[in-house]
């Protein structure tokens, strides 16, 4: 037990608070990308929200340089882990041990491809429970919502001089 306890105490450092341009740059990405996706919804009848997004536009607008906010990682990483989803839905299941083997499936393959995106963790949960989800889901709301907030952190990212954003597409 002391073992477990020496290992889980921690001991580093708290990082730096965030500057106040970086805060108020966050809440306006995760605003506006969240209203654009709901206006996008609403004014077109495509189904492009879904909750994992919410996480999604924490990274892209208050970690942009992390690799889980790459452009490459938050859409690859939404598909695959919907087409995760979708497959083991389609195919194996809904039950407890399906949840599991398709969260855990969709961890290693966006790991595998490097396309490592945590909010797209959710993916398979998501479409477990909504039940019966057709393969359009991999392009609305997956698909087209990743790239609509991904081209929002373009701009949102790219504010100022001195920053520089994506690090990398591909």
């Amino acid at each position: 037990m002391r073992f477990l306890f020496s290992r889980i105490q921690g001991g580093g450092v708290l990082p730096p608070r965030p500057q106040s341009k970086q805060v108020l740059l966050s809440f306006l990405g995760g605003t506006i990308g969240i209203m654009v996706i709901a206006y996008l919804t609403q004014q077109f009848g495509l189904p492009l929200m879904m909750a994992p997004f919410g996480a999604t536009c924490a990274l892209l607008f208050a970690a942009p340089d992390s690799p889980l906010a790459q452009p490459r990682s938050v859409i690859g990483g939404h598909f695959i882990a919907s087409l995760v989803g979708v497959v083991i839905a389609k195919y194996v299941g809904a039950g407890p041990v399906e949840m599991g083997l398709a969260v855990g499936l969709a961890i290693a393959l966006m790991h595998a491809s490097r396309t490592l995106h945590a909010p797209a963790g959710a993916d398979p949960l998501v479409i477990l429970l909504a039940g019966e989800v057709s393969w359009s889901y991999l392009f609305v709301p997956s698909l087209l919502g990743s790239i609509v907030l991904v081209a929002i952190a373009v701009v949102i990212n790219n504010v100022g001089h001195e920053k520089a954003w994506p690090k990398y597409w591909y």
